[in-house]
């Protein structure tokens, strides 16, 4: 075990509300909103959270058409944030590069489209099933497609954890820098939900799909009128180093990551359980050496599903009413990325450090009050001095995960 500090030195992602971490920053503060409404296959018109990245920047056509789109958005997303943080790749021994990246689901997008066009246009002819398919569809094909694009011959796989997953691929990357399997780990979530309309059509049929004409306001977390979730796609990727790397290198530093934890609920398919979620927290400030009294910005998970949204505001209210925390939320602005979103919401807090502002909640008009929050941020970003950030993701079957991040101090 290598008891070294691990920083953040690189952050590449796409959005909803961007494809650089300034875009999706500014529009953050900005309080704009990246939901739109867009056709899906036997679902018709619904909200959606739909990234626009270029997906031939670092890949050439004739590799995309053999690929996925979430091994385009993992492609997009490495290469930039190897890009942001300056790292030449062929300069470092690729075998002690990792790659590590949550996901909630995968293969869905490919085997529903291959079952339409056997159905619609081959008349059931197997014999048009692509030869593709099983590349396409393992599940360490996000992953695998990065090493694949960059030459990289380290350990690559996927952390299937439901909505906890970006947290826990910036975990797992964390663990191998730890135990020195890696000089280098790229980690984090990544989501190509929007492509498969069976999840969309999963969440209507347990009244969870969020609707509204305005796509704006289709979801509205700890809002008296939420209705449910809008599926987002898209990605966040983080070169994460040992600090005396990052040093030698002079390379620019995020943040440090001093706490995690991840739990289970082991109580129900869907819906949360309190007690663990405080104690997921409680485990993660334990190990980051911290109290409630030290966490500036508490990042929710607030989906704008009605009992998940109560179920976790009465576990940050019993952690944090009596500290000095504010407290935001990101899927207002741009849905839920699902593997995705813990990632993307760290990303979307990290400026904090630098710019001393929280950026706010979106579509709160009137607060529920079984969600009302001490230091909740509401209408518009505030100004404040910001050292630490604790970054909540929970998902599907009871799986939670926290992480804790503060402001790099040589």
């Amino acid at each position: 075990m290598i008891n070294e500090r691990i920083v953040i030195t690189g952050v590449g992602l796409t959005s909803p509300l961007g494809d650089n971490l300034n875009d999706f920053r500014t529009n953050l503060l900005e309080k704009k909103s990246g939901i739109v409404h867009t056709e899906i296959r036997h679902m018709g018109k619904v909200a959606a959270g739909l990234c626009r990245f270029d997906e031939t920047k670092y890949q050439p056509k004739k590799m995309r058409k053999r690929g996925t789109r979430v091994g385009a958005i993992s492609i997009y997303c490495a290469n930039e944030a190897l890009k942001d943080a300056g790292m030449d790749l062929n300069l470092y021994d690729k075998n002690r590069v990792g790659v590590y990246l949550g996901i909630t689901e995968h293969g869905n997008v490919e085997t529903e489209n291959e079952i339409h066009d056997l159905y619609n246009s081959h008349n059931l002819d197997a014999s048009f099933w692509s030869h593709h398919h099983n590349p396409r569809t393992v599940a360490n094909n996000a992953a695998g497609e990065v090493t694949l694009n960059l030459g990289i011959t380290g350990p690559h796989y996927t952390i299937g954890a439901a909505c906890a997953a970006g947290n826990l691929g910036l975990i797992q990357g964390l663990q191998m820098l730890r135990l020195g399997e890696v000089d280098v780990a790229l980690a984090g979530g990544v989501s190509e939900s929007t492509e498969t309309f069976g999840i969309f059509a999963a969440f209507k049929a347990q009244g969870a799909l969020g609707h509204h004409d305005d796509p704006a306001l289709a979801t509205r977390p700890l809002d008296t009128e939420r209705n449910g979730i809008v599926v987002s796609e898209g990605g966040a990727i983080y070169v994460l180093e040992r600090l005396s790397d990052a040093l030698k290198r002079n390379a620019k530093i995020y943040g440090e990551i001093i706490g995690y934890h991840s739990n289970s609920d082991a109580t129900d398919f869907v819906l949360p359980n309190t007690e663990r979620q405080i104690e997921c927290m409680q485990s993660a400030l334990k190990k980051a050496h911290l109290t409630t009294n030290d966490i500036d910005i508490v990042n929710m998970h607030a989906t704008g599903t009605t009992q998940g949204d109560i179920q976790e505001c009465e576990a940050i209210r019993k952690l944090f009413d009596d500290t000095n925390a504010s407290i935001n939320a990101t899927k207002g602005f741009i849905g839920h990325a699902m593997g995705a979103a813990g990632a993307l919401e760290l990303a979307g807090n990290l400026p904090s450090f630098n710019d001393q502002l929280v950026h706010s909640c979106f579509g709160i008009t009137n607060l529920d009050p079984q969600c009302a929050i001490k230091g909740l941020v509401v209408d518009q970003p505030i100004k404040k001095n910001v050292e630490t950030i604790l970054n909540n993701s929970f998902g599907m079957l009871g799986i939670n995960s926290t992480l804790i991040i503060k402001k790099y101090h040589a």
